[in-house]
């Protein structure tokens, strides 16, 4: 089982959750461009698992094996490899779905035969190829002036200072990434912190927002409609295991903004560059980017697998029982999900930039 995006950029991402190894396969990378795998690696960690008390226990390394063309082709295939599954604790999960997982629908869909352990390739362990993918394509479009960061905007209503939409740059963006919990307001994040214990010392779990900005991003990317730059950027999104919703610029609070208010005024800046004195609109405009700073928010619902018992059905008793889920889960997966959010970008905007530059 594979899950694909993309046009120009092209990437496969394949394994499961408890498999020996999963992995991504990117396809169409520009030729003769240069790769700090050291780097790469230092972007996965910010993701990997086991590193933090408000963190699953389960404990991977996430190594990048570069199995091909790193140096000689167009195509790059890396595997990360599984080191630490506990597949028993997943063994009655086949007879009673987990409540807010996929367990259900996808044992309906492919008549049992999806691998179950872990949640398959239904787990946000598949994110660790995605931020693979996306540490390659950051570091590309960082030599073109693009730069990407994210932080954590808020967790169970306690807000993270919001970024500027118009003045945000890549130097504040470079200093909240560098985090180890990546919030503006240490003082919020430590609340924050309190909140994810609570939760797990009850046996419960908490989600968040993630808010995520491009900054240097050159006028004219993205196509009307369907392949516009919400477009494609939403769908890669919705693809991160637990997102329910995204949002661009003002996202929801435009709705409550009269037309002379969500406008966003053009004006020539002093090296004669088109900017807007405010940017409801997020750096888009018909689906094309305008050349502001690209402001996204991205909601995580809290994590389904939690301690608490739950009811559910018996598929095959066809009776209501309850289940417990046992096991190693994050209380809170938003602070890990930060760069999964800036990797999904980066593989979307250079998919993006490549379609503009073979026009």
């Amino acid at each position: 089982m594979s899950s694909n995006f993309g046009e120009r950029i092209k990437i496969s991402i394949f394994g499961q959750s408890h498999s020996e190894a999963i992995g991504v396969v990117i396809d169409g990378l520009p030729a003769g461009e240069e790769i700090d795998l050291e780097k790469v690696q230092a972007f996965m960690k910010r993701r990997a698992p086991g590193q933090h008390k408000y963190s699953t226990t389960r404990k991977e390394g996430d190594v990048p094996e570069v199995v091909s063309g790193l140096f000689e082709g167009k195509t790059l295939c890396a595997m990360i490899h599984n080191t630490n599954a506990h597949s028993k604790d997943y063994s009655d999960l086949v007879k009673t779905p987990r409540p807010g997982h996929a367990d259900y629908t996808a044992a309906i869909k492919y008549g049992g035969f999806q691998d179950y352990r872990g949640g398959g390739h239904f787990s946000g362990r598949l994110t660790a190829p995605l931020c693979f993918a996306g540490a390659v394509c950051m570091q590309i479009l960082g030599r073109k002036g693009i730069h990407f960061g994210a932080h954590i905007h808020s967790i169970h209503g306690i807000a993270d200072t919001p970024m500027n939409p118009v003045k945000i740059t890549a130097e504040e963006l470079a200093e909240v990434t560098a985090k180890t919990f990546p919030v503006f307001s240490d003082e919020a994040g430590l609340r924050m912190q309190e909140v994810i214990e609570d939760a797990r010392l009850n046996q419960d779990s908490v989600g968040g927002v993630v808010e995520a900005a491009v900054v240097g991003l050159p006028v004219g990317l993205g196509e009307p409609m369907f392949d516009g730059l919400e477009s494609k950027l939403a769908s890669i999104l919705y693809a991160i295991p637990a997102v329910k919703g995204v949002e661009f610029g003002g996202g929801f609070g435009v709705a409550e903004l009269f037309g002379s208010e969500n406008n966003d005024p053009f004006y020539f800046d002093e090296n004669g560059n088109v900017k807007t004195t405010t940017n409801h609109h997020g750096g888009s405009l018909g689906g094309i980017s305008s050349g502001m700073p690209l402001i996204v928010r991205v909601a995580f619902k809290p994590t389904p697998s939690i301690s608490r018992e739950q009811n559910t059905i018996g598929m095959e008793s066809g009776q209501n029982e309850t289940v417990r889920v046992i096991g190693r889960h994050d209380p809170c997966i938003v602070p890990r999900a930060v760069p999964c959010v800036e990797a999904a970008m980066a593989v979307a905007i250079l998919d993006l930039y490549e379609l503009q530059q073979k026009k």
